[in-house]
């Protein structure tokens, strides 16, 4: 008979593979890997934008945005990423199976993907947080206001820059297979500041 082997303890890892995210404090910025978040992208099908809609105001509270928009509603939140389509997220800890409730929330009006585990997310707070995404995109960061949200290339990685307090903080999502590409990123930029 085989000998019997003990169960596995398994521990998650943060996209940069640490078992706390990485924080780091650059002057006066604040660079944070952001492990706790559930994320879900939500298409409407053809001609159901309004049902979506209606069910995820229900669901949620949100009314979701346009172009360049993002919206809060308690522990919800969601962005624009193009036409009928937006990134729905929530807190892990509390919506761990986002992508279903989402599904089961909205029926066969919309098209709805995990994405938690595919994507990496960094807080970037502080008075020169404008200074340093000047450095590493193409986006008027000083047009942004309280709640945009963009598509753009940042050291030639797609992400999405959602801005949450004009000039001071922001979010930057990318890949989660390139969080260590973004993260080194954001350090050197930081770190040019002076």
């Amino acid at each position: 008979m085989p000998e019997k082997l003990a169960p596995q303890k398994l521990a998650p890892l943060a996209a940069l593979g640490g078992l706390v995210a990485d924080i780091r404090a650059i002057g006066t910025l604040r660079i944070a890997e952001n492990p706790d978040v559930a994320m879900a992208s939500l298409a409407a099908r053809a001609g159901r934008g309004a049902d979506v809609a209606a069910a995820i105001a229900r669901l949620t509270g949100l009314a979701l945005p346009g172009p360049g928009g993002m919206a809060r509603s308690g522990d919800w939140a969601a962005f624009w990423t193009g036409p009928d389509q937006w990134m729905v997220t929530a807190p892990f800890a509390a919506h761990e199976e986002i992508a279903g409730e989402l599904a089961a929330a909205t029926g066969g009006a919309a098209s709805v993907t995990e994405q938690t585990d595919g994507w990496v997310r960094f807080e970037v707070t502080g008075a020169r947080a404008a200074d340093l995404f000047e450095r590493l995109c193409n986006v008027d960061i000083r047009a942004m206001t309280d709640g945009s949200a963009t598509r753009t290339q940042i050291e030639h990685l797609g992400s999405f820059l959602l801005c949450h307090r004009a000039g001071t903080d922001f979010s930057v999502m990318t890949l989660r297979s390139a969080a260590r590409s973004m993260m080194h990123a954001l350090d050197v930029a930081a770190r040019s500041l002076g």
